[in-house]
């Protein structure tokens, strides 16, 4: 008789700070059972996203309150964040984590991983490549976190967006200045778009210019210059000078603006500073700065990491997970994104380990404990 080999994933509940997502929801975690997969979750991994454990359950999966069982019997773990060292202890050996890793940032994890002999996939590794954009959890999360910045700076305004004409006079619209027009910020530009603002905006990528209008923007151009490098879609680097000319140049925008929303990051450096301390002065009493890049160091200079300040009147939110505040979606999408990647990966037979096919080689950064990937080699 032949040994039927059941690959067992692991969804532990997520345990960084203000994280409510789960990384498979139950509908998901039903279509990899049935595919052969065996299920297990942790008790409650599910509850902030508002999938409860007898959803689990009816789906088919295992619901497990031991921790460490969970961890030591998985041979796949699906995390939405990286695991604690801790965590990686109780790992099997070749066991596989697959999660947003970070790994330039995050060298204790790297470091557990290689010594618990442990094999490492970061989503946010995942070529930016069209036969994986099913698997592009970035841009999943990107495209709500647009979205609920713009909800959240309309929340702390004190005025409409549209323009409203009444009986008693005409409310002007308002004004949005967006800093960056990656997935967020477009997303950002939509939404802002749709409540009816007036939406301007500024990357370093000429040819984002074409996109922003398609939506209905106006583009502040800032001409490049040899120092910007991109790399999939994403700014890696650009010097000072050109930063000093881009606060120049916009200044006056962010004058009249009633919000500011800023997305600009460089991957493994902290963010650039396109908002300073003047310009936040320059700002009319009332007005709304939201920092989407507020947990690689800010956009601002004064922005609080997870704090809403005011500041010469303006208010500045920088919430560090806004995918988190809409997390049944979040969780949704994420899981959709983490299981078009696992079966690309892998069977219910177990891992094909095709070392050299372009998705695996991108994103895997340690193979049963070796490191293989240029960024943690």
């Amino acid at each position: 008789m032949k040994n039927v080999i059941l690959v067992i994933i692991a969804i532990p509940k997520e345990t960084k700070d203000r994280e409510r997502r789960v990384a498979l929801s139950p509908e998901i975690a039903k279509e990899l059972i049935d595919k052969g997969f065996t299920v297990h979750v942790e008790k409650g991994a599910g509850l902030e996203s508002y999938f409860s454990d007898s959803l689990y359950q009816d789906a088919g999966a295992k619901v497990i309150g031991d921790r460490s069982e969970l961890f030591s019997s998985a041979d796949v773990i699906l995390m939405v964040n990286a695991p604690l060292e801790t965590e990686v202890a109780l790992m099997k050996e070749k066991a596989v984590l697959i999660s947003f890793v970070f790994a330039a940032t995050a060298p204790e994890v790297i470091n557990a991983c290689e010594k618990a002999g442990v094999s490492v996939f970061s989503m946010d590794a995942i070529p930016r490549i069209s036969r994986a954009q099913k698997m592009d959890a970035l841009s999943s999360q990107s495209n709500l976190a647009g979205y609920k910045t713009v909800i959240l700076a309309a929340n702390a305004l004190g005025k409409i967006f549209p323009m409203l004409m009444t009986a008693a006079g005409t409310v002007k619209p308002c004004k949005v200045v967006i800093m960056g027009a990656g997935v967020a910020g477009l997303q950002a530009i939509a939404t802002a778009k749709r409540l009816g603002a007036l939406v301007e905006v500024s990357d370093i990528r000429p040819e984002t210019k074409e996109q922003v209008e398609s939506l209905g923007a106006k583009f502040i151009e800032v001409k490049g210059d040899d120092s910007i490098r991109t790399e999939g879609g994403y700014v890696k680097e650009v010097s000072a000078d050109f930063l000093a000319k881009q606060q120049e140049l916009i200044g006056k925008h962010v004058a009249a603006a009633d919000i500011v929303i800023t997305t600009a990051l460089i991957p493994g450096k902290k963010a650039p500073v396109l908002i300073t301390e003047d310009m936040v002065k320059s700002m009319k009493m009332g007005s709304v700065i939201v920092d989407m890049a507020v947990e690689q160091g800010g956009n601002c200079v004064l922005s609080e990491l997870n704090k809403t300040a005011e500041k010469y009147g303006v208010t500045i939110i920088g919430e560090s997970n806004l995918p988190s505040l809409l997390p049944m979606n979040a969780s949704q999408l994420y899981a959709r994104n983490i299981s078009t990647f696992l079966l690309h990966l892998a069977d219910k037979d177990g891992f094909k380990w095709e070392m050299d096919e372009e998705i695996t080689k991108g994103s895997l950064l340690l193979h049963q404990g070796k490191r293989v990937h240029p960024t943690v080699s």
